[in-house]
């Protein structure tokens, strides 16, 4: 009876752990006891000086999900494959409820279709100018162009409202709402 089960495993190994253990299961004869390994990611999108970039986070570095059929001989495979420290929980493992497994399944696929942007600006947010001509100044954001990365500020200079137009989103950083400027 195949189960889920949380592996820990070297953080940034994720990918690497998923192949050996799908790659030499055959080989260990794990076929009928190893049936799945899912690393958890999203898609983020983060656009630098003009350029969209799509890249793949981990949702749960340090952290995979197994699906497996739990003997003997399969907890010893899991245990010895480069990159695995353990079982989530130590001692023996405690397989996921089927709510959990079925909450977490179905948060993947939504995630799979959808591309998260970085930088979660929007109008009327905080920020502080960190590169620029306008260097250290606050203000508040008008517009925001998520396909360009790159937004729109109302900051004040010597008591005047001034609009600062084509920022891109590494030359500002939100401020916190508690912060009062």
């Amino acid at each position: 009876m195949y189960k889920w089960y949380v592996l820990q495993v070297m953080s940034g190994q994720e990918k690497k752990v998923k192949k050996n253990l799908e790659e030499n299961r055959e080989a260990n004869g794990m076929d009928d006891l190893i049936q799945e390994v899912v690393v958890p990611t999203e898609n983020v999108s983060e656009v630098k000086q003009g350029t969209q970039k799509i890249s793949e986070k981990r949702l749960w570095p340090g952290y995979a999900l197994i699906s497996m059929n739990l003997t003997d001989d399969a907890w010893i495979y899991v245990k010895n494959t480069n990159g695995v420290i353990d079982f989530m929980g130590g001692g023996k493992p405690v397989p996921l409820t089927d709510g959990e497994v079925n909450e977490i399944l179905q948060d993947l696929r939504t995630r799979k279709d959808e591309v998260i942007h970085k930088h979660q600006l929007a109008i009327g947010d905080r920020v502080k100018i960190t590169d620029g001509v306008f260097v250290n100044f606050t203000g508040t954001v008008l517009e925001v162009f998520h396909d360009k990365g790159r937004l729109s500020a109302m900051v004040s200079i010597f008591g005047r409202d001034t609009r600062v137009d084509d920022l891109e989103f590494w030359q500002v950083e939100e401020l916190s709402a508690e912060a009062d400027i």
